[in-house]
């Protein structure tokens, strides 16, 4: 929810494959079954990771770069319409993601746990050793603190800088002048300034730590909204929106799945990011050709792009998952398909209903 979702699946595939480590593989030291609970286990822990970044991502505007684009997107297209704020995305995608994450849990228990997981496992997951590993940590020291306060500051000044149309937040104070990025660029100064505490003069942060960041994702949401500025001046979404005008004067129930699932096929075959920076320019032409709410469309697109679950091509994520050699394709196909008819008919569900308070979508735009 708080990291890009593809750093959090390099972060955490370590993890999961270093426990995985401690299970016999090939069949050696289990017998037939045994080997079969553990093989089955194996892949619902690295597939974990693979869904459950993406989904988490979904749930806030840090968690995915197409998020971003979308907030973007919209306030290039729509600059006289309410900005989409870190905490009115997170009251639409925190429910959509509980709803997928619960689906996740049910697929994963019933494809690849059964009764006997359990005594198949008990022998390799010692919990005593788990411990034992956990206590040679130690305690947290002043830098990982230090950190953790920033972390959590950001949260709060995310979340309060606009509350409500009756209590206003802290955002106010300043005439509503200043956006999430700014808060952004004021905590992360805040880690160059704290020491670390770990050498003299060192800091949390410094320029040399700073330099290995992955710019190039800047790079990237920046080229998608050159893009989408080419689609709209050359009149090129004109022309692919022509395609969709069935969905004039159709109910709220058949544009959003559609527009979820076209979004959905399309980010199976390339990145997410490049679907929703290709398809938001249209579903925002498309809206004022057929006289719908924008949100219903963009949210819809940007929605399904996310939904990337069945092929290594969808998203990064999903080649790290593949590369650990624990997984195939038919496994991300099989787990994947349930999730993402899940998120479509739970996207179908909360536009009309969550979505219409949160972007105003019953409104007359």
């Amino acid at each position: 929810m708080w990291i890009h979702n593809t750093a959090c699946t390099v972060m955490m595939m370590p993890v999961a494959t270093g426990i995985l480590q401690r299970l016999p593989r090939g069949g050696a030291g289990a017998g037939t079954g045994a080997h079969d609970e553990v093989r089955r286990f194996s892949k619902a822990v690295v597939l974990g990771v693979v869904y459950a970044s993406a989904i988490g991502g979904m749930a806030t505007l840090a968690g995915t770069g197409v998020n971003i684009i979308l907030v973007g997107m919209w306030s290039t297209y729509f600059p006289e319409q309410e900005p989409i704020t870190f905490s009115s995305w997170m009251s639409f995608g925190l429910p959509m993601a509980l709803i997928l994450f619960l689906a996740l849990w049910i697929t994963l228990c019933l494809m690849f746990c059964s009764n006997n997981t359990g005594k198949a496992l008990s022998g390799y997951l010692d919990r005593s050793h788990l411990r034992r590993e956990l206590s040679l940590l130690g305690p947290m020291v002043f830098a990982e603190k230090m950190v953790l306060a920033v972390f959590g500051g950001l949260i709060v000044l995310w979340m309060t800088r606009n509350l409500t149309a009756d209590i206003p937040g802290w955002g106010a104070l300043f005439h509503n002048n200043v956006g999430d990025g700014t808060v952004t660029i004021m905590m992360a100064t805040l880690l160059f300034i704290i020491p670390s505490r770990k050498n003299k003069g060192e800091k949390l942060m410094d320029w040399d730590k700073c330099r290995k960041l992955q710019w190039d994702i800047i790079l990237l949401l920046g080229a998608g909204f050159a893009i989408a500025e080419g689609f709209r001046s050359s009149g090129l979404t004109d022309i692919l929106s022509d395609g969709l005008r069935f969905l004039k004067g159709a109910e709220t129930v058949v544009i959003v799945p559609v527009a979820c699932i076209v979004s959905g096929v399309v980010t199976e075959f390339t990145s997410d990011d490049a679907t929703t920076t290709l398809l938001l320019p249209l579903f925002a032409e498309l809206a004022k050709a057929i006289d719908v709410h924008p949100a219903l469309l963009m949210v819809s697109g940007a929605v399904g792009a996310q939904l990337s679950y069945l092929l290594p091509t969808g998203s990064p994520s999903n080649v790290i998952g593949f590369s650990t050699g624990h997984i195939t394709i038919k496994d991300l196909v099989t787990t994947g398909l349930p999730l993402k008819l899940v998120g479509i008919a739970a996207l179908t569900v909360l536009m009309p209903t969550l979505g219409s308070q949160v972007f105003g979508t019953n409104s007359k735009f």
